[in-house]
């Protein structure tokens, strides 16, 4: 709805005074205004906008640098949390700017649109690969949702209800799991860490036949490695649950992808992938599953074929999405996939490789665990855990977390996630294939000036 008149009737909509009323009684309210109670009257609006004189589109220019001037930038990174500043190559950033490609919104009629339908076809082979999954769809909307999706569809397949969920898992995530799981009547019991790692006892002690799904990050939050073989032989002591796991793309360079120690379901936050921070979106999903589970899976999945002329062509197929079928058969309510996003996600995949992406990956590991070591150095500072991490780890200090952050961002780096916001002690780092030499001895020594 947008403005009001005093009558409460929408400056926009057309609604008749009688359906004004009839509305207003059904929700218990006199007038428009009872609606607001919930603002607070200092923050309303009592006049319209105060806008400015019109200006030349050079003053306009001139006023949106001083702007942009006032941003705050840093010479380096070391924040993840689920965003990572890899590095974007030209060639990605040049494909994508091609008006064909950024101005095409996914078609409904994606038949008509062959290069289109190629690409999503070819992302989900990537993701395949990437994954060592069976299948995988046209892409998500984001890492969180994806992930609650494969939570979702763990009940479907299951008719379980109980799912058991490591607290390893990024906090975002688990409160999108528990908001997509509203009115499914889902218990979600989340198993606690030890050592930064999911405990395997506690999980042993959840674990039963009503049991729907095991959701594990692997990396997880804390960048620390999970002990997954571990967790598939508790799992795979009952039939029904299924093994979710979310997973951090980069890493699959380096360590085991998730279909080696058999996980049923896979999701992951594809912006590592060639995407940008891009101050928080948009992003990427990515799903995949066994064969078998096929007709389960949300979104959309593109096919290849071959027409009644011999030609190869390309297909959305399975649609088992709410606008094609019947609601109460839908396997997701998701209805298209980060086309872009997905695309540039496969031409980052494709420019690097198979080696490309094991030395992305292989730097990532040694900046971080460089890092670490001349943090650990330090008087004062300390690792969190002493466990196995990929490219991300915690630290604690004998200073303030806050004053820890204060100093360095006044030095240009934004030196990591403070994980005060969830309740925790520490700082969460984390180190890329970007982060150079320099960068990393100067975050120690200023360390060491606290």
């Amino acid at each position: 709805m947008t403005t009001s008149n005093k009558e409460g009737a929408s400056a926009y909509l057309s609604n008749a005074d009688a359906d004004i009323a009839a509305m207003l009684e059904a929700v218990g309210a006199s007038r428009f205004e009872d609606l607001l109670t919930g603002i607070p009257a200092a923050v309303r609006m009592t006049a319209p906008i105060p806008l400015a004189e019109g200006m030349s589109e050079m003053e306009i220019l001139r006023r949106f640098e001083t702007l942009a001037g006032e941003n705050r930038t840093y010479d380096a990174v070391f924040a993840g949390a689920g965003a990572y500043d890899h590095y974007t190559p030209s060639l990605v950033r040049h494909i994508l700017l091609r008006p064909e490609f950024y101005t095409a919104y996914t078609p409904y009629q994606a038949e008509i649109s062959q290069g289109t339908l190629q690409a999503m076809y070819e992302f989900q082979t990537a993701v395949g690969l990437l994954t060592g999954m069976e299948v995988a769809n046209a892409s998500m909307y984001d890492g969180a949702s994806a992930l609650a999706e494969a939570v979702r569809m763990a009940v479907n397949i299951t008719r379980k209800h109980k799912i058991l969920i490591s607290r390893g898992v990024h906090p975002h995530h688990r409160e999108v799991i528990a908001t997509y799981m509203q009115g499914l009547s889902v218990e979600l019991i989340e198993i606690p860490l030890q050592d930064g790692a999911t405990d395997p006892q506690a999980l042993d002690r959840h674990l039963d036949d009503e049991t729907a799904a095991v959701v594990v990050q692997h990396p997880n939050f804390y960048g620390r490695l999970e002990p997954m073989e571990t967790i598939r032989s508790l799992i795979r002591q009952y039939p029904k649950p299924q093994f979710v796991v979310s997973f951090y793309p980069i890493a699959a360079g380096l360590i085991k992808p998730p279909g080696e120690y058999d996980a049923d379901i896979v999701t992951g936050e594809g912006q590592a992938l060639g995407l940008p921070l891009s101050f928080g979106g948009p992003y990427l999903g990515l799903f995949a599953t066994r064969q078998k589970y096929i007709r389960r899976m949300p979104g959309r999945l593109a096919g290849r074929t071959i027409d009644a002329h011999g030609n190869e062509g390309y297909v959305l197929t399975l649609q088992t999405r709410e606008q094609h079928i019947k609601r109460d058969r839908a396997t997701s309510n998701i209805c298209t996939n980060q086309g872009l996003m997905a695309l540039a996600a496969l031409i980052y995949l494709t420019w690097l490789g198979k080696e490309g992406l094991k030395a992305v990956a292989a730097h990532s590991y040694a900046n971080a665990h460089y890092l670490a070591r001349n943090i650990a150095a330090v008087r004062g500072f300390h690792l969190k855990y002493d466990g196995p991490f990929f490219n991300e780890f915690v630290i604690t200090a004998s200073v303030p977390t806050e004053k820890v952050m204060e100093a360095l961002q006044a030095e240009g780096f934004l030196p990591g996630v403070n994980l005060a916001r969830w309740g925790q002690e520490g700082l969460l780092v984390a180190a890329t294939e970007k982060r150079t030499r320099e960068e990393m001895d100067r975050y120690a020594a200023l360390l060491k000036k606290l």
